[in-house]
C-alpha cells in the first residue's frame, strides 16, 4: 500500500488549509508572509509551529 503518497497528500491538504487561514487572519502582512513562508519551507514542522502559536483567521458569527 501507499501509506508514504495518502500521508503526503493528507500533509499538502493540512498545510493549504494552514496557508488560507494564515492569510484570513487579522495578522500584519510581513507576519503572513513569514508564517506562509515556514509551512512552504518545513511542511511538517511549520505546520505544528503554525497549529500551536501561529495566527487563526477571523471567525464570524452569523
Amino acid at each position: 500500500m501507499e501509506y508514504a503518497g495518502i500521508g503526503g497528500f493528507i500533509l499538502l491538504a493540512l498545510n493549504v488549509w494552514a496557508i488560507v487561514s494564515i492569510i484570513g487572519s487579522g495578522a500584519t502582512t510581513g507576519s503572513k508572509v513569514i508564517w506562509t513562508l515556514l509551512v512552504l519551507v518545513l511542511p511538517l514542522v511549520g505546520f505544528i509551529i503554525w497549529l500551536i502559536t501561529g495566527p487563526r483567521a477571523n471567525k464570524r458569527l452569523a
